[in-house]
């Protein structure tokens, strides 16, 4: 049974980019419903977001600059609007929040012991470690971006390919990497309301699976009694085979870079680029390519200026992508 959401973004830390706040989005429309959703600090500068947010039915909370304390009149806000939820509405059953603030413990904390999951989404740059760790389940923004294929707008009329796209990215998102075909259909139409296998020349979805299963190879269609299974194809599943070396690394780390920027990413905390490598080259280790340590990688990298290092407040290393 899907679940339902109430998600609730802070625009700030989620950079205020429509992209970014799609995949968001999509990424909570994989796992349920959203049946109420509210972004913070919304200012004429947002003006490219009114789309998408009209389109989920999101409301807004204007950013209104007054005095020293506008952010944390925004958190608290934002709190209130959750617990507000939490007590009064009985199909809420799971809440996104979009920031890395450690000031939500207390209210992830309050809504985890009424019974609810909380799924925490921050820039890897601002994440607070209690945070992540108080979330029943948390993840980085820059991983929930990486590597999308991104179908046309939701308005538009869906291609095959964007089926097919869509199709990867949900069973990418099952864990295993399979799915019956009916809930498949039913994760399909929670992101695309206007998607239809008639609009793509099949009468009906089983036949559309097959179609898309021979022309792009991405899934296989199999029957288990009499349930139609749809499976990652293990092609499609499999990291690149290309393999890294000291000539090697610096483009492929500059490319690696170079996504994360077009994704609206300007800093990017160095595990999380080193798990995006691996996630391509899991054999990747420093002394494959004559280093040490990922710290001695990041600084042979900054030489080269594909990047620059930077600490934060705290004292941690970040990747700024020039």
């Amino acid at each position: 049974m899907a679940s339902h959401f109430a998600l609730f973004a802070d625009l700030e830390n989620c950079g205020g980019k429509k992209s970014m706040l799609i995949d968001v989005i999509e990424r909570v429309k994989i796992r349920g419903d959203i049946l109420i959703g509210k972004v913070y600090g919304y200012t004429d500068s947002h003006s490219d977001l009114k789309e998408t947010l009209l389109s989920n039915t999101f409301a807004v909370v204007p950013s209104l600059r007054y005095g020293r304390s506008q952010k944390n009149s925004m958190d608290i806000q934002l709190v209130i609007d959750a617990l507000d939820v939490a007590y009064t509405n009985p199909l809420i059953d799971s809440f996104c929040i979009v920031s890395g603030d450690s000031d939500y413990v207390p209210l992830v904390g309050k809504l985890k012991s009424m019974g609810k999951f909380v799924l925490g989404i921050s820039r890897s740059e601002v994440a607070s470690g209690v945070f992540m760790s108080a979330c029943s389940e948390f993840q980085f923004l820059e991983t929930v971006t990486a590597g999308k294929e991104r179908p046309g707008p939701s308005g538009e009329a869906l291609t095959a390919k964007d089926v097919n796209d869509l199709i990867v990215t949900i069973l990418g998102e099952s864990g295993d990497g399979e799915m019956l075909a009916s809930e498949v259909k039913g994760v399909l139409l929670r992101l695309r309301p206007n998607f239809s296998e008639k609009s793509v020349g099949c009468s009906t979805f089983g036949k559309l699976l097959s179609r898309l299963s021979q022309q792009f190879g991405d899934f296989t269609v199999e029957t288990e009694q009499y349930n139609l299974i749809v499976c990652l194809s293990q092609r499609h599943s499999q990291p690149s085979g290309e393999q890294m070396t000291r000539e090697s690394f610096p483009r492929i780390f500059g490319r690696i870079l170079r996504e994360y920027k077009e994704d609206g990413f300007d800093r990017v905390n160095p595990s999380i680029l080193k798990s995006a490598v691996q996630a391509e080259y899991p054999d990747f280790t420093e002394r494959q390519i004559g280093l040490r340590r990922f710290s001695d990688v990041l600084r042979a990298l900054e030489r080269e200026g594909l990047l620059a290092l930077e600490t934060d407040e705290s004292g941690n290393m970040l990747v700024r992508i020039p």
